[in-house]
């Protein structure tokens, strides 16, 4: 995930200019972030007890609100970063990685 998201990164500001730059990988961080934390706790969960795999992803729910709120509201309102390029960066990670993530519980639940 973090290098597909790297290279996707570089490749966005290639495009979209460097004065953008910072603004993109910002929007990557967090939601980068949270699906990697998300889905080492998931993998190591499932491995141990996968019946306390529902459990933790309730919380995980809770969490993620709360920290992407937090995130986002920090990101444009105390660091300042251009509302638009940050805006795009992010939902587009966001989904791209949850999307993946998705993926690779179907790949562990299917016992890949």
């Amino acid at each position: 995930m973090t290098a597909a998201s790297v290279a996707a990164a570089v490749a966005a500001i290639a495009i979209a200019g460097r004065e953008a730059g910072a603004d993109v990988l910002l929007g990557m961080l967090g939601p980068l972030g949270a699906a990697g934390v998300s889905w080492v706790l998931t993998e190591r969960t499932f491995r141990r007890d996968p019946q306390q795999l529902t459990a933790l992803t309730i919380g995980a729910f809770g969490v993620k609100i709360l920290f992407f709120g937090a995130y986002v509201a920090v990101m444009l309102e105390v660091v300042g970063v251009h509302p638009m390029p940050f805006v795009v960066s992010f939902t587009g990670y966001f989904i791209a990685l949850y999307v993946t993530e998705a993926l690779l519980m179907r790949r562990l639940f299917a016992g890949g």
